[in-house]
């Protein structure tokens, strides 16, 4: 057997001092792995503490500190007047020779030892950057969160006696007082008729998608999603096995006669569809066809997945109501985000659907989201109950109401001619159409060069339309004017 001192421990031993773990607990940590790995036989005698102390370059109380937790963890046997040695403190399993080759274990490992399945349709879509200026799909402005009122309520949450046990509890249904909170206020709201049994609470509008396809789709069940549709929800059906087509978008957003035309009764397991704001093109779904797609939905037996995300930012009087609110049928299934206009940490998912449907779902979200979070519903709900989300979302949309406004003379000003675009009723959002064809990705990467990021999820282009979605909740108006004015001066570039 090779001498102790001979053993290649810096092979296997490397101390980091600059973390806040001990050095006699990450050496330990690192002898136990090499014995794991069959660097160290059992049986090995170990260095002297002095011997040790000189190859790792600590001072020998140190070697003595990692012997005794090797020894009080079982892992070696420290013999008077003879030395340590290493045990097998298992019945077997550990390496019975050491690795040809020494390899660190100060390492985690690079790879896997075995084979698993790839996912392509899952390969996040999201880009960051550095750049000053950026566009997004249309999220709010952080800095208009009103994060002492927020902070407020939710540490007053935390320190209410009567939520403490509810710390250590499992309630894979959520919390009752918040889904009743929030089922009021979706029937204020939404004009809905739903109890708190109607409502499951999610993390997201992706989990809520996740659990439905889950719970809905079989593999080659058809789904039907406009013709430029929400990638992620298209992400989640095609990984649950569903066949995609798509429905012709126009002004009054999708074309009901081309499902009846195109497709039989019993031949389409569901339709995800935005109505509100269509996702990206921000058109409204009109009254008659909301009409006639209920209708279609129980003569066909489809399912409507109405995503309202924007539900929230309404800028005109008129709202009109969401497809389940005059559902009397069972067929549509309403998801949305509660709080949007709140900080990102303080949103919430959810879902409204019949009873019978709910008590299934309640299962997928018992394995995916046991815990839930409690405390967090318990502040949503408070802020319900006490108008603080009424009250912030009325001073919110003041403020966007007036950066739409201004967003739109903007493209108008800088970029005459060149872009199309509605303005819409709500939302935080302009789907632009630019009237001359040319490459939005060579066009959005030359724009990172004047320090303006476009993600690539804003494009849309094919042989039909060249069009960005560009969104301006978060922009102020000198940000505003000075990613617009990037954009002309691309522009112009481009087209020289």
């Amino acid at each position: 057997m090779s001498s102790p001192v001979d053993l290649p421990f810096l092979s296997f031993i490397q101390l980091d001092r600059n973390v806040s773990s001990p050095v006699y607990i990450q050496a330990a940590q690192q002898i136990i792995n090499a014995i794991q790995r069959g660097h160290l036989l059992i049986g090995s005698k170990l260095p002297g503490t002095r011997s040790l102390s000189d190859i790792l370059q600590v001072h020998r109380k140190t070697v003595t500190a990692i012997y005794a937790e090797l020894e009080a963890q079982g892992w070696v046997e420290v013999r008077p007047n003879k030395g340590t040695f290493v045990l097998n403190p298992g019945d077997g399993g550990l390496a019975a020779k050491t690795s040809d080759m020494p390899i660190s274990l100060a390492k985690y490992p690079e790879k896997t030892g075995y084979f698993f399945n790839k996912s392509n349709i899952l390969d996040s879509p999201f880009e960051y950057s550095h750049c000053t200026y950026g566009f997004n799909d249309g999220v709010p402005d952080i800095r208009l969160m009103q994060m002492h009122n927020l902070s407020r309520i939710y540490s007053a949450t935390m320190k209410r006696k009567s939520n403490r046990k509810k710390l250590g509890m499992y309630n894979q249904e959520g919390s009752e007082y918040f889904k009743a909170q929030l089922s009021t206020y979706l029937n204020l709201s939404r004009g809905l008729h739903i109890t708190q049994e109607n409502v499951l609470i999610t993390r997201s509008t992706e989990m809520s998608l996740y659990i439905i396809s889950q719970l809905l789709i079989t593999t080659g069940d058809l789904v039907l999603v406009g013709e430029l549709s929400f990638f992620s929800a298209n992400m989640v059906f095609q990984k649950s096995g569903a066949r995609i087509r798509t429905i012709p978008i126009d002004d009054q957003g999708i074309q009901v006669d081309y499902i009846r035309d195109n497709f039989g009764p019993g031949s389409i397991r569901l339709i995800y569809i935005t109505p509100h704001y269509h996702y990206p093109t921000t058109v409204t779904l009109s009254a008659q066809r909301r009409i006639a797609l209920l209708q279609l939905a129980g003569e066909y037996g489809f399912v409507i997945i109405e995503d309202d995300y924007d539900y929230d930012f309404q800028y005109e009087q008129s709202a009109v109501m969401p497809l389940a609110s005059a559902d009397t049928q069972g067929m549509v299934i309403y998801i949305g985000a509660f709080g949007k206009s709140l900080a990102p940490g303080f949103r919430t998912g959810f879902v409204v659907a019949p009873y019978n449907l709910m008590c299934e779902m309640r299962k997928y979200l018992g394995i995916i989201d046991r815990q839930g979070d409690i405390i967090m519903e318990q502040a949503l709900g408070e802020m319900i109950e006490e108008g603080d989300i009424n009250r912030h979302l009325k001073k919110s949309l003041k403020v966007y109401r007036e950066r739409r406004d201004l967003f739109c003379e903007l493209l108008v000003d800088f970029l005459p001619e060149v872009v199309s675009f509605k303005k819409p009723s709500g939302g935080l959002a302009l789907w632009t159409e630019w009237n001359a064809p040319f490459s939005l990705l060579k066009f959005a990467n030359s724009c990172i060069q004047d320090n303006l990021f476009i993600p690539k999820t804003l494009l849309y282009q094919n042989a039909k339309v060249t069009a960005m979605r560009l969104g301006f909740g978060h922009l102020n108006e000198s940000e505003m004017e000075q990613s617009i004015a990037i954009l002309k001066s691309r522009h112009d570039k481009m087209r020289h």
